[in-house]
Parts: C-alpha cells; structure tokens; sequence
C-alpha cells in the first residue's frame, strides 16, 4: 500500500522574496569585503557557497567564505573590524568569522582537508564581476575538491554537491578532485554517482 502524502501547503515552500531579499545582502557583503580587502593589498578569494553561484551553481546559503593565507587572515579580520563589522574570533584554528550586521564572513585560511591555503591556491583564481566590484574566484577544481573534503557522517547531502557538478561540469579537472580526494569514502561514492 502507498504511504498517503498530503498535498503541500504554501507555508511549506521558501518565500520567494525572502529568498531575494537574502540574496541581495549576501551580494551587498560579498562585494564590500572584495572592496575593503582589495583596497588593503590583500590577496584573497572568493570561496563556498558565493564562489559556488558566482560559477554557476546553486544560489548561495547562509555566508560569504573568502579564503587567504594565514599571514593575511588577521589583517584582513581587523581590516574588517576598522570598517564596522563586528570580529567573532578564531573558530577551528583553520577560520576567522567577522559578521556584516547579521551576516556571516568565514575567513578561511586552512582548507576542509587540513591543508594551509596557499599563494598557488590563490594564483589558480580568476577574476568575476560581482555587482560593481571584480574579484578572484577559487577556481571550479578547487571548489570541487573542498567542497567533496566537507562531506562526512553529519554532511552528506548529495542534492546540491550534484547541482554544483552538472553546473560547473567540464570546467572541473575529474582526475585530479578524484586523486585528491580518493581517501574519502563521501567523495568516493560522489564521483561513482556522478
């Protein structure tokens, strides 16, 4: 017998203006830290869920993540502070997290893997517009790889991971995320899937 499923009520579905409006704070932090970090001399890019939908992929979630090096990471924090975005600390000894009003900034300066962000990380970036700023965007291979090193027993959600690829698609260099990863059993069974 068919289980029975009811018909879903509007309150069951995202409010598309809210999902707008949400979007649009996102963008507006996104392009005042490229600006703020850009006018430092700080070399940066641009990484998770922002880099994701600036390449293509599915619209950004909760933060804007910019990756830099360890060196960069406490100027880049006080940086942003100076400019009125409130400093939360260190979190994982791989990330600093400032906060544009209520929006969260991850300052990565270590990788999901436990690999230090390196200037070679940063020189693969290419340059997207971003409303009215340019910034380095992790480059779609790099993307791939973090984001396949942040699966585990309490993150493994494949719908948006099959999102990214079919967006990013030929973009991504597939030998080399599955040679990077290959210690993954998450990441193992993603490629298969894919």
């Amino acid at each position: 017998q068919q289980p029975h499923r009811h018909a879903l009520r509007s309150s069951e579905f995202p409010d598309p203006r809210a999902t707008d409006a949400r979007e649009q704070e996102l963008q507006h932090t996104l392009v005042r830290v490229v600006k703020l970090l850009s006018a430092k001399g700080i070399r940066f890019a641009v990484a998770g869920d922002c880099a994701a939908h600036l390449l293509g992929g599915p619209p950004a979630g909760q933060d804007v993540t910019i990756v830099l090096t360890r060196d960069d990471a406490r100027r880049a924090a006080e940086a942003l502070a100076t400019a009125g975005m409130r400093a939360a600390g260190r979190r994982e000894d791989r990330l600093n997290t400032v906060y544009d009003g209520d929006t969260p900034v991850e300052l990565v300066f270590g990788r999901p893997n436990s690999v230090a962000v390196t200037g070679r990380l940063l020189d693969r970036a290419s340059s997207v517009q971003i409303g009215s700023a340019a910034a380095p965007v992790i480059a779609a291979t790099d993307l791939m790889i973090d984001k396949l090193h942040e699966l585990g027993t309490h993150r493994c959600d494949f719908v948006p991971m099959v999102q990214l690829a079919r967006a990013l698609g030929e973009r991504v260099d597939w030998p080399a995320v599955a040679a990077t990863t290959a210690d993954s059993p998450y990441a193992r069974a993603f490629l298969g899937l894919v």
